[in-house]
């Protein structure tokens, strides 16, 4: 480090004043603040001692994480306040620090309310700013945000009387994240207010908060792939503003768009590291309750059971990841079949049903709270509460506009409603909107030493409805989707190639329930929706929407084609004509065609097609 010359203190700090309050560049203002701190102990100078002792705290309660760092300036605070007035405002500002560091990692906020009423009686606007932002950071957990609003408010107020552009930063960057904490609906539109003012000049700091802002809202929209991109560029631009919190957040980052994409048995590897960096906050159990739900999402009992019993101790404190460790571990819960757990998690959880699971300055978000008490309750079998969460889930995750979350809750609330014995049409819906999102919904808990259970497999006019463990799949019509639903429709029972072919009963004991190729339901059906086509086409072309009416021509073509293969002379089921293995092969093909369709919907439902369905001459459905 390069040694500031004799005389220049004063020039130091005031470099690091504007590197942390005008440019939010961190690493920069540690290096002014420490030199000068280093010439201010030589010269004998309390002020400037005390000015830059203050500094070397940052913009940020805790930035300090690693014991050495920690250590190192609380020492310096506490040499540079012993040689204070201790009436002066100074020494009110260093108190404020102390004080707000220690009530963070307390998980409490008493001794810093205290002195923000002193910091209000004092009349040194700059002590009061800086106090009120401090108070803003301990308050974080969730049961505080009308208090934190008032906070960020009147920091904004005060920013006008200390003339310090990073104090109106601050003030409206707490307000924006306050806003979004409280899912109000104009958050964005104060996020829009806060980006106007970085356009205008930047601060690396706060700019950093906001890009991982724009990555949460970006996860919110669906769009995986780009947050992904975007959280590898707010990651480089924390760590180039020297912002501890640029790992942990990028962390954060890829365990919500992992788990939302059904991808979470991948982040064990990454959170079984993650959980022992020292940057992480020392009130962040997240990333533990994360590793817990993957690794029981992977199939590791034991080390999920042994982090769940961790989480389990005394009290978590409420800190601004308090909720996000509540979701995983009532995941971790419903994925272990642990009541006890499912229930602990949901009293203490419940009193914050309405407020959204975000993480740390919205940084993540894994939609509403509703959600989690869902999960639990389904985890309690208790289907009606769970169904009453979750269509709470479901109304305010759109109005998050979280339509990864939306389609979660959705899935979870075909799986209550299955429960009661009324799945509904959820299931198909939720399964329809996750294969565009590229999601894989997450199977339903079985209990224990139960099997996954039987696919069942049910028609729904121009498709079939596919189900199993509460996940679902809503696939169109084809020859090889009606021969595996009468595959399934009689299980264990081999039905020979060319029966199926050709729609006939496959012997006594599939009788009453094996289905044709095309049945007259489904070859009315296909006829009226023909006779419409021919009208719909009329009109578009005549519109001259040509586009529309392709895509209808193209309908058409299918429909005619579906029946010209299944149905013969006189509309009756049309025989398989050849030999065995001219059946065999070509049901087996058809089947393997539809079961890859079916994936495409649901890649779990298609993987237990492909485990459990065998073709040949003789086919059969073996569920598990």
């Amino acid at each position: 480090m390069h040694r500031i010359p004799r005389g220049n203190i004063t020039f130091a700090i005031l470099a690091g004043e504007r590197a942390l309050s005008v440019d939010g560049d961190l690493r920069a203002a540690r290096y002014w603040f420490d030199a000068a701190y280093q010439d201010a102990e030589l010269s004998g100078d309390p002020e400037q001692l005390a000015r830059a002792a203050l500094g070397l705290s940052g913009v940020w309660v805790h930035e300090h994480r690693t014991c050495t760092d920690w250590e190192r300036v609380r020492t310096r605070q506490r040499h540079a306040l012993l040689r204070l007035d201790d009436r002066s405002t100074l020494a009110l500002r260093l108190r404020a620090r102390q004080a707000a560091e220690e009530d963070y990692r307390a998980g409490t906020h008493d001794t810093i309310l205290r002195l923000l009423s002193q910091a209000r009686g004092a009349g040194d606007p700059v002590a009061l700013a800086e106090t009120l932002s401090l108070a803003h950071h301990c308050l974080l957990g969730p049961g505080h945000g009308q208090r934190r609003l008032r906070l960020a408010q009147e920091l904004i107020g005060q920013a006008a009387r200390t003339g310090r552009r990073g104090d109106a930063l601050m003030g409206l960057l707490l307000r924006t994240v306050d806003l979004f904490l409280d899912a109000s609906p104009t958050a964005e539109r104060s996020l829009e207010e806060l980006q106007g003012m970085l356009a205008a000049k930047e601060h690396r700091a706060i700019g950093f908060v906001v890009s991982a802002i724009k990555v949460m809202l970006t996860i919110r929209a669906g769009r995986f792939e780009e947050a992904e991109t975007l959280a590898a560029i707010c990651a480089e631009l924390g760590d180039a503003t020297g912002d501890v919190d640029a790992t942990g957040w990028y962390g954060w980052q890829l365990v919500a768009i992992r788990w939302l994409q059904g991808r979470g048995a991948e982040l064990v590897p990454a959170l079984s590291e993650m959980v022992h960096s020292p940057t992480l906050s020392t009130l962040d159990n997240s990333y533990l309750a994360g590793l817990a739900a993957a690794a029981a999402e992977a199939g590791d009992r034991r080390t999920a059971e042994g982090l769940l019993a961790r989480l389990r101790g005394p009290g978590l404190p409420r800190s601004s990841t308090w909720m996000t460790s509540m979701y995983f571990m009532i995941e971790a819960a419903h994925l272990l079949r642990d009541t006890d757990t499912a229930a602990h998690v949901y009293a203490a959880l419940a009193p914050f049903a309405d407020l959204p699971v975000i993480a740390g300055h919205g940084v993540t978000c894994l939609g509403s709270a509703h959600h989690p008490l869902g999960v639990a309750a389904l985890t309690l079998g208790e289907a009606d509460r769970a169904a009453e969460h979750l269509r709470a889930a479901v109304r305010q995750n759109l109005a998050l506009g979280h339509w990864p979350a939306t389609v979660l809750s959705r899935h979870r609330l075909a799986q209550a409603l299955a429960l009661k014995g009324d799945p509904g049409d959820e299931g198909p819906g939720a399964a329809r909107e996750a294969a565009e999102l590229g999601m894989v919904l997450p199977r339903a808990a079985t209990r224990p030493g139960e099997a996954g259970g039987a696919i069942r497999c049910r028609r729904r006019g121009l498709h079939w409805l596919l189900e199993l463990d509460g996940r679902s799949a809503l696939v169109g019509h084809s020859v090889g989707m009606g021969y595996l639903a009468t595959l399934m429709a009689n299980p264990g029972q081999e039905i020979p190639a060319i029966d199926l072919a050709a729609g006939a009963e496959a012997g006594k004991s599939a009788a009453n329930s094996a289905q044709p190729v095309l049945d007259e339901v489904a070859r009315r059906t296909y006829k009226e929706r023909l006779a419409r086509l021919d009208g719909e086409i009329g009109e578009l072309e005549s519109a001259n929407d040509l586009e529309r009416a392709a895509a209808l021509r193209e309908e058409r073509e299918w429909l005619l084609a579906e029946l010209a293969a299944a149905t013969g002379i006189g509309g009756r089921a049309r025989p398989f004509t050849g030999s065995e293995e001219r059946a065999r092969v070509a049901v087996g093909k058809a089947i393997w065609r539809a079961a890859d369709r079916v994936a495409a919907v649901d890649p779990s439902i298609g993987e237990e097609l492909r485990a459990t369905v065998r073709t040949g001459t003789r086919c059969c459905y073996r569920p598990r």
